[in-house]
C-alpha cells in the first residue's frame, strides 16, 4: 500500500482534510483568480512621528486589484489630500510627514480593500499611532536619610510614553549601577533595597527612560541617598550629649523578611494566552532574604519557566489556559518568612483552529470554507463576502452558511468571490481572506523538467512535482519513461505531488516521471535521480603523546563518491588551524613540526562534498622531555658539497656529501632536476639511490640547462633540499620523436584541419622547433604537398574537394635537422548535407500500433560525409474516430548505419499519419523524402471513462456510464457482467448482457433484495473487448417482509433469471469460490523466424485449461488451420511457415465456446542462405578426416597381415568402439535457432549453438534483434499489440513435456515474453 502523509480519523476530518488539500493548490499568476493580500502593516502600528508614515497594502491577483482605503470607518480619498500618495501599482500609503504635515492629524483605524472582477480582499484594521516620548515631570527631590540595614526603595516614575519606555538606573559618569540580590531594579522600574549599606551612600542615583522608537533617553533628576552607620551615630550623639546622659542609639539589628513589593498576602494577575507571564516579588530583611516560588496544586510548566533578576521574578513563555492557577512566593532567612500569592488568571484572544483556505474548484464542484477558532471568551464568527457582511451580500444560490462553515454546491464561475472571517472576543480579533476561485483548468506540472536531484545512499530522497489543474489532478509516479506505476512501502507520496524515497539505494538510481491528470487532461514531467556513495573516512585520526620540540603526524584517509569532490579542512579545539608554517596539512595527513604546548589539543579531521559531510577527531597531549638526555631522532641534514663530473651530450656524474643524519639513518637520496631554459623554477624528479650510495649516473636529454639538488630520507622524514648543483646545457640535437595524435578532420566543405599534440620544451631537443606537415588525397596518383609551420597545434588546408580521403603526417624538426621519418594517417575534408533524400519510401502496417516502414539506400556520393544513418520523422494528423484535429507532435527515430527498414512503434489504433525519412551525416540532415500517409487498423478500447450505480430498491438498480476516453475505432457494443457476493466473499453465478454502443444507462430489474452485486462493464470494437471497471452495490433490504430460507438451505444467495421472469426463484444453489473474475486470454505475442514463429500468451481462467492455436495467411479468406497445445503450457511454435509472409493468429481454449483472444499479425522474416557453418569446408576437419583415413588404411593393411598369418582382429568393433563424435549427424529438429539471428549479423554460428539438454535457449542463439526499432525505444507488445516495454535477454527453463518435446521452447519466453 502507499503511504501518505494526510489525516483522516472520521468522515468530517476526512471532508476536512479534502478542502484544505484542494485549498492547498497556489494558483499560478497567469490564470484568473480573486485578490489575495501578500503584505500589510501590523494591527498596532506604532509611527516615528518625524518620518513619513508608510501603511503597506499589497495584493495579488488576475487581473491585478486595484485599491481603496477607509480610515475610522469612511471613505479616505487620498485624492483631495496632497500629503497622501498611493505607489504605483500598488495599495501602500506613503504620508508625507518630513514636508510639512503632522502625524496627529492621521492617527486612526485603517482598512485597506483590493478588487478585482472576481471578488475583493480586505486588510486587518490598522491602528496607526504616533510614538510619543514626554518628558519628565519637574519635581522636588530631598535626599534620602536612612539608617544601616533599613530597606529603601527609590521611585524612578517615568513619564507614559507609547510604546512603554525602557528603565534603568546610572550614575553621573553613564554607569550602569551595580545590582545583586540585595539591590534590584522592579518591573516598574523602582530601585529596591532590601537592606542599605554604607556603600550605597552617593548622589547620583538617576533613573533613565529609553524611548527606542524616537531613538530619545529621558533622565530623571539625580536622587540623593545618605546612609548612616551606628557607629558614627552613636559618636554624633555623644558629643552632643553631657556625660550624664546614658542615651545611644542600637546596634544594626537584624530583621526578618518583609514584601516590599506586591503588598498584602493576595493579589490577581490576568495573562493572554501566547505571552510571557511575569510575576514579582521583592521583600527587605536583614540578612536579605533569598526568594523561592511555587505553583499551588501543581508543577512550575518544564522547559518554559525561567528565573531572573536574582529569582526575584518568575518568567513563564508561552502561556496557556494550563498556567492558570496560585502561584505563591516565599521570602526567607534566618529569621524567618514572609509569603505572597498571586492568581493568576490566562485569558485568550481568538486563535485559529482552522483557519479558512483558498478554495479551487472546477464547475459543478462542491467544497466548503470551515472558520473555526478558539479564545476565552469564546470569539464571535461573523462573514464577509467581498468585504461585505454576508447577510447583506449578492445572494448567490450555490452557497449556504452553517454557522462556521460555508457550504457551496455546483458552483459556477459566478461563484467566485473573496470571504472574510471575523472571529472576535474583548482581548482582540482574527480576520482571514478565503477565496473560491472557480476555474477548469487541465494539469499543470510547475517543478522544471529534468531536474537533477543527487542524494547519498541510505538517506531520504524528496523528488518535486508542483503541480495545478482544476479540478485537482490526481498525482502518480513512475520509474523510467514507460515503467509501471510506484507503489508499496518503499515509497512515500505527499498530497503536494513530492515522492519521497525514505531510504534512497544505489539501484535508485534514474529517470522519475510524475504524471498529473484530470478530466480535462494529462501532463508529464521527467526528474533524474543520482544516488551517491556516502563519504566514509576509512583510517581517522588517533590519539598521540608527543614530547615537546617534537613532530608528530595525524591521518585522515578517505574514501568518497568518484563523482563528488571533497574538501579536507583540519580544525584545532573547533576553530581554525593557527596561522604558523609549522602545520603543515597533505592530502591525507596533518603534520606538526616542532610541538609546543600551545598544540595541545583536539584536532578534527573534516570533509566535505556538496551532499555530505563526514569528521573524525583525535587528542594530542604535549609532555615535557624527560629529565635525562634522550636521544633525538629527527629528519638527516641536507647533502652538500655537490659535483658534477664526465659530462657527456647525453649524461652526467653527480656526487654529494651526506649531511648529519640525526640518529636515523639515511635510507635513500631522491635526486631532483631544474631546466633554467624551459622551466626555471620548477624541480622535477629525476631519479633516487639507496642511502648507503652518495653518486649516481644521471641520462640527460639534448638542449637542458640542468641543475641537480639532492634530497636525504629516513624513518623520520625528508630532509631539506641541497644547495643546488652547478648548471650544465646539453648539446643541442636532431628530434627524437614526432608529434603525437595526429588528426585531419574538415570544419568546412572546402577545408581539411590537421591537428595534433606538439612536443614539450625539453622534447625540442634542440633550438628553432618547427612542424613540417604533409597531405595528399588517398586513391590518387598525387604527390606529397608540404608547408613547415612554427611551434603551433594545428594547420588548416583549404579549397579541398566535399569529404575525400586524405594521408596526412607531421614531422618535427630543429635548427640541427628533422625527426625521425613520421607514420601516416588517414583523414578526411569537411562534411556537406546530404544532397538527396531516400527513395521508394513504403509502410506497411503490422498491427493497430506497430508500422514497418522501409525506403532505398541513398548512393554513397550523395551523402557527402560519414553516413551516420536515417531519420524517420512520423506524426499523428487525425484520429479516424473523431475527426478532431490536434497539436501535431512529431516523432523521430534514429536507425544507425545503412540501414533501409525499422519499426514505427508506439501509434495510436484507428488513426491516420505522416511520414518521411531523411539521410543523416557528421554535418546534418538530408532533405525529406516525399510525406508517406498511412492509417492505423482499430484496436481494442480503453476503460469506459465512469460506472456509476444509483436507484437501489429492493429488486432493481440503475447502471450509467460514460464512453471510453480512447475508443481506438468503432464502438460496437458494451459488456455488462455480473454476479451475487455473500458475506463470506463468495461469488455467485455470472450473467452477461450485451449493450448497444449508443446506450448509456440500463435498468437492472429482478435483483434479490439486500443483496450485494458486483459489475465488470467494458467497450467492444470490432477487433475486440477493451479493459473493464467493476463496481459494487447493494439492493435495498424488505424490512416489511423477508423470506427466510429454508432450513438447511445451501448458504449463498438465490439465482434470479433477468428480464424474461418477474418470478423469484426459491432455490438457494451452493456457492462456489471463483478464482479469477471470468477466464481471458490476453498479451498474444508472437517473435517470427524465416520457416517458423514463437506464439505465447497470458491466461486468466480456471486451471487446467487445453488451449489450441489457429493461424493462417493475413487477408486470405481461407479456414484458420488448427494446432493443439499439449498441457496448460502458454507458448507453441509454429513450423511450416513461408518465408516474408505475413500471418493472423489467434489463441482459444477448448471446451469454452466462442472463448478466444484477439488476432495478433506477424511477418516471418525473408528467405536467406543458411548461415550455419559448413563444417566440410574447415580446414581442422578436412585434416582430422585424413588422419582418420590413413588410420583405418593401416589398420586394414595390419588386419590384412595378419589374417594371411591366420591371426583375427576385429577391425569393425574397434571403428564402432572409436567413432570420431565429430562426424555424428545432426537432427533437423533438435530445437536449434542457428538459422534466425539479427538482420546485420553474418558471422557463423559458433559450434555447439544447439538446443542444450536442460531445454534452455541461450541469450545469442535466440535474441530477437531490435535494431529495427531505432535508437532509444524500448517496447513491448500490450494486449492491444501497442509496443510498451522492452526485449530482454533473460533465460527461463521449461520443462520438455508432452509431444512438443523435440521444439525449443519459445524465444518469447525465453527473452521474457515481451510482457
Amino acid at each position: 500500500m502507499m503511504r501518505k502523509k494526510s489525516i483522516s480519523a472520521s468522515k468530517a476530518s476526512l471532508v476536512l482534510f479534502l478542502c484544505q488539500m484542494i485549498s492547498a493548490l497556489e494558483v499560478p499568476l497567469d490564470l484568473s483568480q480573486p485578490p489575495t493580500i501578500t503584505q500589510q502593516s501590523p494591527k498596532d502600528y506604532i509611527v516615528d512621528p518625524r518620518e513619513n508614515i508608510v501603511i503597506q497594502c499589497e495584493a495579488k491577483g488576475k487581473p491585478p486589484p486595484s485599491f481603496s482605503w477607509t480610515r475610522n470607518g469612511t471613505h479616505f480619498d487620498i485624492d483631495k489630500d496632497a500629503q497622501v500618495t498611493m505607489k504605483p501599482n500598488s495599495g501602500t500609503l506613503v504620508i508625507n510627514i518630513m514636508n510639512g504635515g503632522k502625524a496627529e492629524a492621521y492617527e486612526g483605524v485603517y482598512q485597506c480593500t483590493a478588487r478585482n472582477e472576481r471578488g475583493a480582499a480586505i486588510s486587518n484594521n490598522i491602528v496607526v499611532r504616533p510614538s510619543r516620548s514626554p518628558l519628565w515631570t519637574k519635581e522636588k527631590l530631598e535626599p534620602n536619610q536612612v539608617r544601616e540595614g533599613d530597606s529603601l526603595v527609590l521611585h524612578c516614575r517615568p513619564p507614559v510614553g507609547l510604546p512603554p519606555p525602557i528603565i534603568f538606573w546610572m550614575d553621573n559618569a553613564f554607569q550602569r549601577l551595580p545590582q545583586s540580590e540585595r539591590v534590584s531594579q522592579g518591573l516598574n522600574g523602582d530601585l529596591y533595597f532590601s537592606n542599605v549599606q554604607p556603600e550605597d551612600t552617593r548622589e547620583d542615583y538617576i533613573c533613565y527612560a529609553r524611548f527606542n522608537h524616537t531613538q530619545t533617553i529621558q533622565q530623571k533628576q539625580p536622587i540623593s541617598v545618605k546612609v548612616f552607620s551606628m557607629d558614627s551615630l552613636n559618636d554624633t550623639i555623644a558629643a552632643n550629649l553631657s556625660d550624664t546622659d546614658i542615651y545611644g542609639a542600637k546596634p544594626v539589628t537584624e530583621r526578618q523578611p518583609v514584601l516590599l513589593t506586591p503588598t498584602g498576602s493576595t493579589s490577581t494577575k490576568v495573562e493572554l494566552r501566547g505571552n510571557v507571564l511575569l510575576l514579582e516579588c521583592i521583600a527587605a530583611g536583614l540578612p536579605t532574604p533569598v526568594i523561592r516560588w511555587i505553583k499551588e496544586g501543581g508543577e512550575l510548566p518544564a522547559n518554559r519557566t525561567f528565573f531572573e533578576n536574582f529569582k526575584k521574578t518568575l518568567k513563564i513563555i508561552d502561556v496557556s489556559e494550563a498556567d492558570s492557577g496560585n502561584y505563591k512566593c516565599i521570602a526567607r532567612n534566618i529569621l524567618g518568612s514572609a509569603h505572597h500569592v498571586i492568581s493568576v488568571t490566562v485569558k485568550a484572544a481568538p486563535y485559529w483552529i482552522t483557519a479558512p483556505r483558498n478554495l479551487v474548484l472546477s464547475p459543478g464542484e462542491d467544497g466548503t470554507l470551515i472558520c473555526r477558532a478558539n479564545g476565552n471568551p469564546k470569539p464571535n464568527i461573523s462573514w464577509l463576502a467581498n468585504g461585505v457582511p454576508i447577510a447583506i451580500a449578492p445572494e448567490d444560490p450555490s452557497r449556504r452558511v452553517d454557522g462556521d462553515t460555508i457550504i457551496f454546491s455546483h458552483v459556477q464561475e459566478r461563484s467566485s468571490a473573496v470571504y472574510q472571517c471575523n472571529a472576535s472576543n474583548e482581548y482582540g480579533y482574527l480576520l482571514a481572506n478565503a477565496f473560491v476561485n472557480v476555474l477548469a483548468e487541465p494539469p499543470r506540472i510547475l517543478t522544471s523538467a529534468n531536474k537533477l536531484y543527487q542524494v547519498i545512499s541510505d538517506s531520504p530522497a524528496l523528488l518535486d512535482c508542483a503541480y495545478f489543474g482544476s479540478p485537482k489532478p490526481e498525482i502518480e509516479w513512475f520509474k523510467g519513461v514507460k515503467g509501471s506505476i510506484l507503489r508499496g512501502n518503499e515509497y512515500i507520496f505527499h498530497d503536494n505531488g513530492t515522492l519521497e524515497i525514505p531510504v534512497a539505494q544505489k539501484d535508485s538510481t534514474g529517470t522519475y516521471t510524475c504524471v498529473a491528470r484530470n478530466e480535462l487532461g494529462k501532463i508529464q514531467n521527467e526528474v533524474q535521480l543520482e544516488v551517491k556513495d556516502p563519504t566514509m573516512i576509512i583510517k581517522q585520526p588517533e590519539y598521540k603523546v608527543v614530547q615537546r620540540y617534537g613532530q608528530v603526524s595525524f591521518e585522515c584517509i578517505i574514501k568518497h563518491d568518484s563523482t563528488l569532490l571533497p574538501a579536507v579542512i583540519w580544525l584545532k579545539d573547533n576553530d581554525e588551524l593557527p596561522d604558523d608554517e609549522r602545520f603543515l596539512v597533505g592530502k591525507d595527513n596533518l603534520t606538526i613540526m616542532n610541538v609546543t604546548d600551545r598544540d595541545d589539543g583536539t584536532y578534527t579531521c573534516i570533509v566535505n562534498t556538496t551532499l555530505d559531510s563526514v569528521s573524525a577527531s583525535a587528542v594530542l597531549t604535549v609532555v615535557a622531555a624527560p629529565p635525562t638526555p634522550a636521544i633525538i631522532y629527527a629528519r638527516p641534514n641536507p647533502p652538500f658539497d655537490l659535483e658534477l663530473t664526465g659530462q657527456l651530450e647525453r649524461s652526467v656524474e653527480l656526487s654529494w656529501i651526506p649531511g648529519d643524519e640525526n640518529n636515523s639513518p639515511i635510507t635513500n637520496f631522491v635526486i631532483e632536476y631544474e631546466d633554467g631554459l624551459h622551466e626555471p623554477g620548477v624541480w622535477h624528479y629525476q631519479t633516487e639511490v639507496p642511502g648507503t650510495q652518495t653518486t649516481v649516473q644521471l641520462k640527460l636529454s639534448p638542449y637542458v640547462n640542468y641543475s641537480f639538488r639532492v634530497i636525504a630520507v629516513n624513518e623520520i622524514g625528508r630532509s631539506q633540499p641541497s644547495e643546488p648543483s652547478e648548471q650544465y646545457l646539453t648539446k643541442s640535437a636532431n628530434p627524437d620523436e614526432n608529434p603525437s595524435n595526429v588528426q585531419g578532420i574538415g570544419s568546412e566543405p572546402d577545408n581539411l584541419v590537421i591537428t595534433w599534440e606538439s612536443l614539450k620544451g625539453f622534447q625540442s631537443n634542440g633550438p628553432g622547433l618547427q612542424y613540417k606537415v604533409s597531405w595528399r588525397q588517398k586513391d590518387v596518383d598525387d604527390e606529397w604537398t608540404s608547408v613547415i609551420v612554427a611551434n603551433v597545434s594545428k594547420y588548416i588546408v583549404s579549397g579541398t574537394p566535399t569529404f575525400v580521403p586524405y594521408e596526412i603526417k607531421v614531422q618535427a624538426l630543429n635548427d640541427l635537422g628533422y625527426a625521425p621519418e613520421p607514420s601516416e594517417v588517414i583523414g578526411h575534408s569537411g562534411e556537406d548535407l546530404p544532397m538527396v533524400a531516400p527513395g521508394n519510401v513504403q509502410v506497411h502496417v503490422v498491427n493497430s500500433t506497430l508500422a514497418k516502414v522501409h525506403w532505398d539506400p541513398v548512393p554513397l556520393k550523395t551523402v557527402r560525409g560519414h553516413l551516420q544513418g536515417y531519420k524517420v520523422y512520423y506524426w499523428k494528423v487525425q484520429s479516424l474516430s473523431r475527426r478532431s484535429r490536434r497539436h501535431v507532435e512529431k516523432k523521430i527515430l534514429t536507425f544507425r548505419g545503412n540501414k533501409t527498414f525499422g519499426m514505427l512503434p508506439g501509434l495510436e489504433p484507428y488513426s491516420s499519419y505522416k511520414l518521411n525519412v531523411r539521410v543523416v551525416n557528421g554535418k546534418g540532415e538530408g532533405p525529406a523524402s516525399p510525406d508517406k500517409v498511412f492509417k492505423t487498423p482499430e484496436g481494442v478500447p480503453s476503460s469506459p471513462s465512469f460506472l456509476k450505480i444509483t436507484n437501489p430498491t429492493l429488486d432493481s438498480l440503475t447502471l450509467e456510464w460514460g464512453s471510453p476516453t480512447h475508443p481506438n475505432g468503432v464502438l460496437t457494443s458494451y459488456i455488462l457482467k455480473f454476479q451475487p457476493i455473500n458475506n463470506t466473499h463468495e461469488l455467485g453465478p455470472l450473467v452477461e448482457i450485451r449493450i448497444p454502443a449508443n446506450e448509456s444507462s440500463l435498468i437492472l430489474k429482478n435483483l434479490n433484495y439486500s443483496t450485494r452485486y458486483k459489475f465488470y462493464f467494458n467497450a467492444q470494437t470490432s477487433v475486440g473487448s477493451g479493459s473493464q471497471i467493476t463496481e459494487e452495490a447493494v439492493t435495498i433490504m424488505d424490512e416489511a417482509g423477508i423470506l427466510r430460507p429454508a432450513v438447511g438451505a445451501g448458504k449463498g444467495y438465490s439465482e434470479t433469471l433477468f428480464a424474461t421472469s418477474p418470478v423469484m426463484h426459491t432455490v438457494r444453489p451452493t456457492f462456489y469460490k471463483v478464482q479469477p473474475l471470468y477466464p481471458r486470454i490476453r498479451n498474444v505475442t508472437t517473435a517470427a523466424a524465416e520457416t517458423y514463429a514463437n506464439i505465447s500468451w497470458e491466461y486468466e481462467g480456471p486451471d487446467h485449461a487445453n488451449f489450441y492455436v489457429e493461424y493462417g495467411v493475413a487477408g486470405s479468406k481461407e479456414d484458420w488451420k488448427k494446432e493443439i497445445v499439449n498441457g496448460s503450457r502458454s507458448f507453441f511454435v509454429l513450423k511450416g511457415l513461408t518465408p516474408g509472409t505475413a500471418y493472423k493468429v489467434r489463441v482459444g481454449a477448448e471446451g469454452l465456446s466462442g472463448f478466444r483472444s484477439s488476432e495478433d499479425v506477424f511477418e516471418t522474416g525473408p528467405a536467406m542462405a543458411s548461415r550455419q557453418v559448413d563444417i566440410a569446408t574447415q580446414g581442422w576437419f578436412i585434416g582430422l578426416m585424413c588422419a582418420v583415413a590413413l588410420l583405418i588404411l593401416i589398420l586394414l593393411i595390419v588386419c590384412f597381415i595378419r589374417r594371411n598369418k591366420g591371426g583375427k582382429y576385429p577391425v569393425k568393433e574397434k571403428e564402432d568402439a572409436h567413432a570420431d563424435p565429430e562426424i555424428q549427424p545432426m537432427k533437423e529438429d533438435d530445437g536449434t535457432f542457428g538459422e534466425y539471428s539479427d538482420a546485420e549479423d553474418h558471422k557463423p554460428l559458433k559450434k555447439g549453438s544447439r538446443t542444450p539438454s536442460d531445454r534452455t535457449v541461450k541469450k545469442e542463439d535466440s535474441d530477437d534483434s531490435l535494431v529495427d526499432y531505432g535508437e532509444g525505444v524500448n517496447g513491448q507488445f500490450n494486449e492491444d499489440g501497442s509496443f510498451i516495454g522492452q526485449y530482454s535477454g533473460k533465460k527461463e527453463k521449461e520443462p520438455a513435456e508432452g509431444n512438443e518435446s523435440s521444439e525449443a521452447p519459445s524465444p518469447v519466453n525465453a527473452m521474457n515474453s515481451f510482457v
